[in-house]
């Protein structure tokens, strides 16, 4: 048991501060992955940004480990830590939209739920994920692919500004002109360099006031090479108001999917047509015309409706287990190993999904931020999921060995929010030509490495912890 004081702690936060004897400590302690059973020493739920201010201290004065959690969804659970102080940003939600400007200020405590709620509501969004559920802060630093990422970017080639608390407890608001060299590591370059407490987006008018065409193609396994080769070919040449991410799965056993297709598998497409509806028949076209579909899902719906379509499908607390990869090409290589892991999927929540790093994602130069896999091509990520942990070892064990087989198809490295716990050699191969950078800017703001519980950079020249 911890025999730190944290009676101190508690008296200067004015949010709560939860130790391992409070009521409500395995509820504080809890990430959305449920493989995840960490026990830190407390969990501090800050309620602003003097509260983070005084946790950093305060974890500096008795040198504790620190971990940072904003919407909980860090695929490692790296939001917790055993025997740690965890500094929670969930209450720090509020956001505020400037029409005029075309921004949105986020908390860092934010889901994307939030903030698609305060920008659709103006016919805007800001790029983002494929969930409303995941948290504004992890996916931001690691980089933010998503729907929109072919039309507008990925989520931080549209950051404007951020508000950081430092290592050694200080307060700065980075930016193009402020803390120039610490604004290009954060955008990808994870939680390595401060805690930050809020950020400030481009947002940009999409659809018809906020309504997009989207929703889920879906196709026989059996026809998922003949798929996967069209889709490879055909994504690159759509104009960049279409956009859409490949997967292997299940069909759920539930609404709105017929109930003849529950439990078969699929190959599917999920697209989202941002533009102006009266080119949508033209746009959509050779998705409308192509094979033999299953089902086809595409409707008009608020941007809202599709961020948070898979929500429900995918609550907080089930069992992952994840491995991911950059890929330059969808491979025939690689469309043999999907083909024959697809047929494998060991549960009805695991999944392969595909994502696009295409149109404006790719023209942003490759050191003009630290996330480095600009070329064009995809993330690909493999999830073994399941509610019951009996399962755990299974999903895992699929995940592993449908990895093991298609990385010699990858890119090298992986997005860094996809990562599990894979040493510092799959970290430094993330981030490509830019590590080196990284590591120099880690040496000037956290020369301790305070801040390790992420997918660590090392300081250039400070000692590893």
């Amino acid at each position: 048991m911890t025999t730190t004081p944290y009676e101190g702690l508690a008296a200067a936060l004015r949010g709560d501060l939860i130790t391992q004897l409070d009521a409500g400590y395995d509820e504080a302690r809890a990430v959305y992955n449920g493989m995840i059973d960490k026990r830190p020493a407390a969990v501090a739920r800050c309620r602003d940004t003097v509260d983070v201010i005084a946790c950093v201290r305060f974890g500096r004065e008795h040198d504790l480990e620190i971990a940072v959690r904003g919407g909980g969804h860090n695929a490692a659970g790296l939001g917790v830590w055993d025997d740690a102080l965890v500094i929670d940003l969930s209450l720090l939600r509020s956001t505020t939209v400037n029409p005029e400007n075309h921004t949105v200020r986020a908390d860092a405590g934010c889901t994307w739920g939030d903030v698609d709620h305060a920008t659709v509501g103006f016919g805007m969004a800001t790029p983002s994920g494929f969930l409303a559920s995941t948290g504004v802060a992890g996916l931001t630093l690691g980089g933010g692919i998503g729907y929109l990422a072919r039309r507008f970017g990925l989520t931080i080639d549209n950051l404007l500004a951020a508000d950081v608390v430092l290592a050694n407890g200080t307060f700065v608001t980075a930016s193009d002109s402020s803390h120039s060299d610490l604004f290009w590591a954060l955008r990808g370059g994870g939680g390595n360099f401060g805690v930050v407490t809020s950020f400030t987006f481009r947002c940009h008018d999409i659809g018809e006031r906020g309504a997009i065409i989207g929703g889920p193609v879906l196709y026989d396994f059996a026809d998922t090479a003949e798929v996967m080769r069209w889709y490879r070919e055909l994504l690159p040449s759509l104009p960049e108001e279409l956009s859409g991410w490949c997967a292997l799965l299940t069909i759920p056993p539930a609404a709105p999917f017929p109930e003849e297709l529950w439990g078969r598998k699929s190959c599917a497409i999920v697209w989202c047509y941002t533009g102006s509806h009266a080119y949508a028949d033209e746009v959509l076209e050779p998705i409308m015309t192509y094979g033999s579909p299953l089902l086809v899902g595409l409707h008009d719906m608020p941007f809202t409706a599709l961020q948070s379509a898979f929500d429900g499908l995918y609550p907080a607390g089930l069992q992952w287990y994840w491995r991911a990869d950059f890929f330059n090409e969808i491979s025939d290589a690689a469309i043999a190993v999907h083909s024959k892991y697809g047929a494998q999927l060991p549960t009805g929540h695991s999944t392969m999904h595909l994502y696009p790093i295409d149109g404006a994602a790719s023209r942003v130069p490759a050191d003009a931020t630290a996330f480095a896999y600009r070329d064009g091509g995809w993330a690909g990520v493999i999830v073994g999921v399941d509610p019951d942990p009996a399962n755990a070892g299974v999903i895992s064990q699929w995940a592993r060995d449908y990895w093991q087989e298609l990385h010699p198809t990858s890119a090298g490295g992986a997005y860094v929010n996809f990562l599990m716990d894979e040493g510092q050699d799959r970290v430094a191969a993330s981030y490509r030509g830019n590590y080196n950078r990284l590591a120099q800017i880690k040496d000037r703001y956290d020369p301790d490495n305070v801040f390790h519980i992420n997918q660590n950079i090392q300081p250039a020249k400070g000692a590893d912890r």
